[in-house]
């Protein structure tokens, strides 16, 4: 995904004073709890549940019943509503974001994604294709931040296709920019040009609050971690990308203490590979942060193991492993829930505020995986192969055999 955290609630307008990662629940302190309190009081959160295709309802069940364990065990108890979207939609009432799963989302605390697509849909017209869906639900959800960590844990570090003196100890985050540039840009369309021929054409636009609202949540997530903060832009040939560096630079001022560069896409996409422990947060715009965070989440070894947040100025964030519905090996059992397991941990981190109980989630994921409990995506010699139940009862074992979790 994932830095510490609370409700992520953003101004887009003017700098943020602590902002949303700093204090648990900085701007809901009617969900403030203290850590060390040893009586749970009861606190209630509705979620939402998008299963989605594929192999999305049955990663979604794992970290459902995570979720409930978890927070049973820190006094939290959640009503969940599961809602159709993306292709499952489409199959039901012929759109891939219905009106009332939209409404569902944003009546909810926090909404949990699975997946969605599938080859079923792939020829439907762009209107009628599940990923419409999902840019429909950011927009109608106003999520502009999104968070994709890519963490190289220590017991999975031979999983990289990186050598391992590469790979150990990557701790990247990316933080992109979601709802404006060159997929949501106008003019866009089809047409012809002056020769007659055909053409198809995008516009890559930002405004100067869209910049500047981003840039402050990668400065303060920066400022969370180690400090650094790389700006990445096309500034040597793209007039957004110049317009870019310059609102992100402005904005550097209010953040003395965070050591900012920048870098070109095409050599931070080589950077990646090359040397990726140079990085600490990346920001960068939404293009090249959809190419630049899945590129850095198989450093990993799998992207079956990272999850995502995105989030807004206010309301439900939308919390999603970073992976397909991979319609291969759905309804098989083989699928990695951990992505999505840690998206439900980022889902308490920062969309509830609610630390005690994320950390308990992602010891019990490392705890997993210390045991040696492997899906096929991160299987090797001398591990145990269990399928996405198992890793999932596995998982709730750990969960309930801790102590109180302290942040």
């Amino acid at each position: 995904m994932i830095a510490s955290a609370s409700s992520m609630q953003i101004n887009a307008l003017h700098p943020i004073k602590p902002i949303f990662l700093l204090k648990p629940a900085s701007l809901r302190p009617s969900r403030i709890r203290c850590a060390a309190a040893t009586t749970k009081q009861s606190k209630r959160y509705s979620i939402t549940l998008l299963p989605g295709d594929g192999i999305g309802p049955e990663v979604i069940s794992v970290a459902k019943n995570v979720l409930n364990l978890a927070g049973s065990l820190e006094g939290i108890e959640f009503n969940f509503q599961e809602m159709p979207m993306g292709g499952s939609a489409l199959d039901m009432v012929g759109v891939p974001l219905p009106d009332e799963t939209l409404l569902a989302a944003k009546k909810s605390d926090a909404v949990l994604l699975g997946a969605i697509g599938g080859y079923k849909w792939d020829k439907n017209e762009k209107h009628l294709k599940p990923e419409t869906g999902l840019l429909q639900l950011r927009e109608g959800l106003e999520v502009f931040a999104n968070l994709r960590p890519a963490t190289v844990l220590p017991q999975l570090v031979d999983a990289s296709t990186l050598k391992k003196e590469v790979a150990e100890g990557v701790d990247v985050m990316v933080v992109r920019e979601l709802t404006g540039g060159i997929y949501f840009g106008k003019p866009r369309g089809f047409g012809t040009n002056e020769d007659g021929e055909e053409i198809g054409f995008n516009t890559e636009v930002y405004a100067t609050y869209e910049v500047d609202r981003i840039a402050r949540v990668a400065f303060e997530t920066a400022r969370k971690r180690h400090g650094k903060l790389c700006s990445v832009d096309k500034a040597n040939v793209l007039e957004a990308s110049m317009f870019w560096r310059k609102r992100v630079i402005s904005i550097a001022a209010e953040y003395p203490d965070v050591e900012l560069s920048h870098m070109y896409v095409d050599n931070a996409a080589m950077q990646l590979v090359r040397n990726p422990k140079q990085f600490d947060t990346i920001v960068t715009n939404n293009i090249f942060g959809d190419i630049l965070s899945d590129e850095a989440s198989m450093i990993t070894g799998s992207i079956g193991m990272l999850p995502s947040a995105s989030l807004g100025s206010s309301g439900p964030g939308l919390f999603e492993p970073i992976h397909g519905s991979a319609p291969d090996i759905a309804n098989q059992d083989k699928a990695n829930p951990l992505a999505t397991v840690l998206s439900a941990a980022m889902l308490l981190k920062y969309g509830l505020g609610e630390e005690n109980a994320a950390k308990r989630i992602e010891n019990a994921v490392l705890d997993t995986l210390n045991k040696g409990f492997r899906t096929g995506d991160i299987y090797s010699a001398g591990n145990k192969l269990v399928g996405c139940k198992e890793m999932g009862e596995e998982v709730l074992k750990s969960v309930d055999s801790q102590v109180a979790a302290a942040v």
